[in-house]
């Protein structure tokens, strides 16, 4: 059985990554890319569904592990009966091939190590026909091929559809093992020194980190969440997916299952936020540039997601051969959501060409062209129902979050063409803004409740309404603003932290179109604390922060959901959507 979210830690290269647990096994890897087929699957099903672990014999979990300093360089410590080792795992930055190297170091006396690598390409469906050739173990199927090398000191063997490998180490001793991808029709791949990638691997690590300004108390947690935040990219086109994961459940045995190895455009705004407060430029411009190349087209056309490559079609099949990861059934790859309405998504991209212009971007006419085409489709359509930014799947509504993004667009519109002099019909937008405004005031708000609700006419919360605050919308001291935080802090409480939206009744099955609960989302959890810094409640903002960041994994990673029952993450992860919102609340903090 898999471990739980919480017990796996990242590793990779920029263009995909991998999941290891502390019992030494790699669980989840998809190659050549985030959104490639996996080739270990066990994450969702068991190890027949395709694993690598490493450890001793008869250990069933590491000792101790941490991250080399700053970087993804995981070092996991096994404390034996007959002696210490070490495993160094890590994904070196791509040179030829997609790479994972595992170190063995001896540390103290003598122990039997025992590695069990059962390849399942295709999401755990197709086992590979397996061949030794050239001091390699090849693995074969369609148009996938993994190549193993490893010391001459390990005995391989084939046993039950794995390659089962055993040594012993002793102090001082060093035994790499090196797994490369390569299309099926390729000659084999180039041999790697481990050792010297791994020392490549650090230094590249730490000369990203050291361009971080983040100074204050917060650093270890800002730190870690902007290396996830690099480890999420897409290095050749600048695309961030939102997890490295698909269909991990938001609840334990339900439905709630997403693949989530795709760009978001909502994430937008707040990502080139997190990047240009770390410092991070260059990262925070092949963000935007993917951005554009993106939505490039009709404005009709935009999607609510793209693939790391931009690609547009990204249809969703249920892999049934799958049990899922706990019994949490279907499990689902692709998604569906690509394909909805989902207004939001142009306040996102106009809010986010805004932010880069503030940040010294300078705003180029085919953008602009780009911005007008974008603004005349929304000033048609800012007033239809949509699905909103909580992807529902029971039908479009008047969603208050989507509104108050409509006015984004428009305002942060006429901010750019104030500020640049390019043409504009800025009267004509200005009047659309104002329209919006005066709509979901009138519509969005409810004065018994004291509160901006979920959609239009309904009485159901929704934390996306704190962007009446976080946007600008309106100013932090209106009663309508403070009515919101309070009724979100209050009634979507869920054990200290905070749903996104009620879940579970009938009315809420009615909105979303799906049965069951979830946990706390975490994401929002932070923009409730940047509410309460917003009206002028910063401690205790800062102690819900605290308690949010808490909840980190011993490594310092987090995912999409919290079960505060439990005691456990759920969703996707690492999630960047979470550790975007902590490196923005946290400057927010410090600033504050």
């Amino acid at each position: 059985m898999p471990g739980r979210i919480e017990d796996y830690a990242l590793i990779g290269d920029l263009q995909t990554a991998a999941l290891v647990g502390r019992d030494g096994s790699i669980d989840w890897l998809c190659l050549p890319r985030f959104d490639s087929p996996t080739c270990f699957a066990a994450l969702l099903g068991d190890e027949d569904h395709g694993h690598w672990r490493l450890a001793p014999v008869g250990a069933t979990e590491c000792t101790s592990r941490s991250y080399r300093g700053d970087s993804l360089v995981l070092e996991t410590v096994w404390e034996t009966p007959t002696g210490t080792v070490k495993v160094i795992d890590f994904m070196p930055q791509r040179d030829a091939t997609p790479d994972v190297m595992r170190i063995v170091e001896g540390l103290s006396g003598s122990v039997q190590m025992r590695g069990e690598l059962r390849l399942r390409f295709d999401y755990g469906r197709v086992v590979p026909w397996m061949r030794r050739t050239d001091h390699h173990r090849v693995a074969v199927a369609g148009p996938d091929s993994v190549w193993m090398r490893g010391h001459h000191s390990i005995h391989s063997y084939g046993k039950d559809f794995a390659t089962i490998g055993e040594f012993t180490v002793k102090a001082g001793d060093r035994v790499p093992i090196v797994l490369s991808w390569l299309p099926s029709h390729r000659s084999q791949p180039p041999r790697q020194d481990a050792e010297k990638s791994l020392q490549e691997t650090l230094n590249a690590w730490q000369e990203w980190t050291s361009v971080s300004k983040y100074q204050g108390p917060y650093r270890e947690a800002v730190v870690r969440s902007l290396i996830v935040l690099k480890a999420l990219t897409f290095e050749p086109t600048g695309g961030i997916v939102a997890a490295v994961t698909a269909s991990l459940p938001e609840q334990i045995g339900g439905e709630r299952n997403w693949d989530y190895r795709f760009c978001w455009l909502r994430d937008s705004t707040m990502t080139l936020s997190a990047l240009l407060h770390g410092g991070y430029m260059e990262e925070a411009a092949a963000w935007r540039e993917w951005l554009l190349r993106a939505i490039a087209g009709d404005a009709a056309d935009l999607q609510t997601m793209y693939g790391v490559g931009g690609e547009r079609r990204l249809p969703e099949f249920t892999a049934d051969w799958l049990p899922g990861y706990e019994g949490s059934s279907p499990v689902r790859f692709g998604n569906a959501a690509v394909d909805q309405l989902q207004l939001d998504v142009y306040g996102e991209v106009i809010d986010t060409l805004h932010l880069a212009l503030v940040a010294g971007v300078p705003m180029e006419r085919h953008v602009w062209g780009l911005v007008k085409v974008l603004m005349r489709f929304l000033e048609a359509h800012w007033g239809d129902p949509d699905e909103g930014l909580w992807e529902v799947r029971g039908g479009r509504r008047h969603f208050v979050h989507s509104k108050v993004m409509c006015w984004v667009a428009f305002d942060r519109a006429v901010k750019m063409a104030e500020a640049t002099g390019l043409p504009a019909p800025l009267a004509h937008w200005r009047r659309t803004r104002d329209a919006i405004h005066a709509d979901v005031c009138a519509k969005g708000y409810d004065p018994a409740l004291g509160s901006f609700t979920q959609s239009y006419g309904g009485k159901e919360l929704d934390a996306a309404t704190l962007f009446v605050v976080k946007s600008g919308f309106l100013p932090p001291d209106d009663p309508r603003v403070i009515g919101t935080v309070e009724a979100v802090q209050q009634q979507l409480d869920h054990g200290g932290f905070v749903r996104r939206y009620s879940t579970g009744s009938a009315e809420d099955t009615a909105v979303d179109g799906l049965e069951g609960e979830e946990g706390a989302f975490l994401a929002c959890s932070f923009w409730l604390v940047d509410a309460l810094v917003a009206i002028g409640r910063k401690e205790e903002g800062r102690a819900l922060f605290e308690r949010v960041a808490a909840i980190s994994n011993d490594l310092g990673l987090i995912s999409e959901e919290w079960d505060p029952k439990a005691g456990r993450q759920l969703g996707n992860t690492p999630q960047a959507f979470t550790h975007v919102a902590l490196v923005n609340t946290a400057f927010l903090l410090d600033q504050s």
